[in-house]
């Protein structure tokens, strides 16, 4: 059973960056927090840095969000985000939800035209906004199902 209050993390995993989105403490709202920059081979290095952050936000709890082909099938990417939840359960005790996230970088960049966020600066916040999605879209799922 999910916590009822306390912040929640948003990740929106990738190869070259992985999105971090943080809700507010009473879960209601989410926001954009960091864009963690690696290799997409060197993941120790990008698990300790997720893994601090949990623990300076105190977070109840985590949505990865789970890039499935468009034709809904898993595909490689999924195995990456699946695996990053086990290592993430394991370091931090939080059981991560797995949310699909087709099309929300699609989103993300649509959201971006539309506020006028500057080219030069969309990719070093597409991935933040994408987990912000993420983790909002299970926020209000939470909310209409009753907890």
């Amino acid at each position: 059973m999910s916590p009822e209050t306390g912040k929640w993390i948003g990740i929106d995993y990738g190869d070259a960056r992985i999105g971090i989105a943080v809700s507010d403490p009473m879960g209601v709202l989410a926001r954009g927090l960091e864009t963690i920059r690696w290799n997409g081979r060197d993941s120790a290095w990008a698990l300790d840095r997720i893994c601090i952050i949990v623990q300076e936000q105190q977070a109840v709890g985590i949505v990865i969000g789970v890039p499935r082909r468009t034709d809904g099938k898993p595909g490689p990417s999924e195995d990456k985000a699946r695996s990053l939840a086990a290592e993430l359960q394991s370091r931090t005790g939080i059981e991560p939800v797995l949310r699909d996230e087709r099309y929300t970088t699609v989103l993300a960049s649509r959201i971006m035209r539309e506020t006028g966020i500057r080219a030069d600066r969309r990719n070093a916040v597409i991935d933040q906004i994408a987990a912000e999605i993420i983790l909002q879209e299970y926020l209000e799922s939470r909310r209409k199902s009753g907890g």
